[in-house]
């Protein structure tokens, strides 16, 4: 799958922002599958470090919020990060589509592991993010 800088590939929608940090770091993307958990974003220059590629502390920050969002994906409840691990494989270039792949592992007592593969489009996984959520009180609709 082939992204055009600016516009995500096939299947992904630009997501609903919840928070002015999300939206000064965005546009993420959502796929648009049922129970296809993925979130994207394009590495923008204001992504990037003084080295040209993608800041540790953005992919972070994207990791966080992919794997919060597979998590009220599964559970429909909002949460809050306790752990949050990056390991990091390669760097990501400016205009890169990242894609942020995760799996829950468990729901238990209103604690939630998940993971992520981040997967940057031609030079495969660029990091592993496993996190560790726990599930607020108050439910969705």
């Amino acid at each position: 799958m082939t992204a055009e800088p600016g516009r995500a590939p096939a299947g992904f929608t630009l997501a609903r922002s919840r928070g002015k940090f999300t939206q000064h770091n965005g546009p993420v993307f959502r796929a648009e599958g049922e129970g296809d958990l993925r979130s994207g974003f394009f590495v923008l220059d204001r992504h990037c470090n003084g080295m040209g590629f993608l800041h540790g502390g953005m992919a972070s920050a994207f990791a966080d919020s992919a794997l919060a969002w597979a998590v009220w994906w599964t559970t429909r409840r909002m949460s809050v990060t306790l752990k949050l691990t990056l390991s990091y494989f390669q760097v990501v270039r400016e205009g890169a589509w990242l894609e942020a792949r995760p799996e829950v592992i468990s729901v238990q007592d209103g604690i939630v592991h998940v993971s992520a593969d981040l997967v940057a489009e031609g030079s495969g996984r660029a990091a592993r993010a496993d996190g560790v959520f726990r599930l607020l009180r108050r439910k969705e609709a």
